[in-house]
């Protein structure tokens, strides 16, 4: 194989015509500073955070217990979670 290419940077003559080309170019538009500096971020990325988020175990089930739960289609994590909560609901006050 042949080895890492190398990066090649542009001359600078390469680098001045680049930019005249974007400043020629009507469609471009270059925010001025005092505008970048007012725009505020949208909110955070990604997935809110949960408030109580779930924890990652591994545990062992009987191999019926789980194909029961995946018989019931998509969600069948969320619905096993579900039926251990409302077992403990119950017993908690026993």
């Amino acid at each position: 194989m042949s080895a890492k290419p190398k990066l090649l940077r542009n001359t600078p003559e390469e680098e001045a015509a680049i930019q005249r080309g974007i400043a020629a170019d009507p469609d471009t538009y270059e925010v001025p500073t005092e505008d970048f500096e007012k725009m505020k971020r949208l909110g955070q990325r990604g997935r809110p955070r949960m408030s109580s988020p779930k924890e990652l175990v591994s545990i062992r089930y009987d191999a019926q217990v789980i194909e029961s739960f995946r018989a019931m289609g998509d969600g069948w994590q969320t619905k096993m979670n579900d039926a251990l909560a409302e077992w403990l609901r119950e017993h908690q006050s026993a």
